[in-house]
């Protein structure tokens, strides 16, 4: 690759974002499915900790067994504020709708420092994934989470405010809390609202390719042989990519012009081969009339948050921080 498409990130980042790389590429089988003894054997899970642990304790809440949907429930220790509410942060986790969870140690490691940055209740949700549940069990999994907060709010402790909801995802996850916002309208909740989104590099696409997915087209993670099966593993059978979940700003997009739909801060990095397609999200939120803040990490590859001792990423905690702050101040 040439300079400008060279990550300039440690060691230790390149090398283990080549190592996720190739699990990932030896988990993919020739039918386009998941070995997933493979792929768990190296997918290191770790448990639920009610201890408190660096100002965090977590658990794990089941929903539907019958399912498998549960969330991994995180919650500051103290409360720094001298026990005021805290907002309650709903977050979809990455891996093309096919792999990972939250007891991943990965998720399980940001969800915890999102807890103590913020700070807020962080609810991080193990949904269904592909090819063994495709397009829109995603979707119907993360709203029936939702409405599970809504009627058993108790769940989440007495210093959590479900009136000051935020949704948020990475990557794929990103892709989720977009077409839960716009479920949401729909539906008619108790307590929750959403005051906020906070989508982070998410897993957009379409069928002609763009110049960020030709660019840096054998990116870790993300590179094109990777998204194309992660789509066809999700979508119904016979869809191409510019089916409206995917390319949502393309030829099949939905009109949301008059859907309520959060503020959202969108968070893209310049070394992302989704790159191009986020910023066409970003400004068809915009034509759409809503509002949207773009943060962009110039030198950054997909999921670069995930190490957090990267400057990028404590600035990254910092402007969501503020902005979660003032979607409060908004409604109070």
């Amino acid at each position: 690759m040439t300079s400008n498409t060279t990550p300039l990130l440690p060691w230790k980042v390149r090398f283990t974002m080549s190592t996720i790389s190739s699990l990932i590429s030896a988990s993919h089988r020739s039918n386009d499915t998941v070995n997933r003894r493979l792929f768990n054997f190296f997918d290191r899970k770790v448990p639920p900790n009610s201890n408190s642990k660096d100002g965090v304790s977590s658990s794990d809440v089941i929903v539907d067994p019958t399912r498998n949907l549960w969330f991994r429930l995180f919650t500051p220790s103290s409360n720094s504020v001298s026990d005021a509410p805290l907002p309650v942060f709903v977050f979809f986790h990455g891996g093309g709708f096919a792999l990972s969870s939250p007891s991943s140690i990965v998720y399980n490691n940001i969800c915890r420092l999102f807890c103590r940055s913020f700070p807020a209740i962080i609810v991080s949700v193990n949904y269904r994934l592909a090819p063994e549940h495709r397009f829109p069990s995603q979707y119907d999994d993360g709203l029936e989470i939702l409405k599970f907060l809504d009627q058993n709010n108790n769940v989440l402790g007495k210093s959590a405010d479900i009136s000051k909801c935020f949704l948020s995802g990475d990557s794929a996850g990103g892709n989720i809390a977009h077409h839960v916002a716009v479920r949401i309208p729909l539906e008619k909740f108790q307590t929750l609202k959403i005051i906020g989104l906070v989508s982070i590099q998410p897993f957009f696409g379409g069928e002609k390719r763009t110049e960020s997915e030709i660019r840096f087209k054998r990116a870790p993670t993300v590179s094109m042989d990777k998204t194309d099966w992660y789509w066809k593993m999700f979508l119904p059978y016979g869809s191409t990519r510019d089916h409206q979940v995917v390319n949502v700003s393309g030829p099949n997009a939905m009109d949301i012009s008059n859907v309520d739909y959060p503020n959202t801060l969108l968070c893209v990095g310049g070394l992302d081969p989704l790159l191009d397609w986020q910023k066409r999200y970003y400004e068809w939120l915009i034509k759409s009339g809503k509002e949207v803040e773009l943060i962009e990490y110039p030198n950054m590859i997909h999921v670069f948050f995930y190490f957090s001792k990267l400057p990028e990423t404590s600035h990254f905690i910092s402007k969501v921080k503020d902005f979660m702050t003032r979607q409060m101040a908004n409604v109070s």
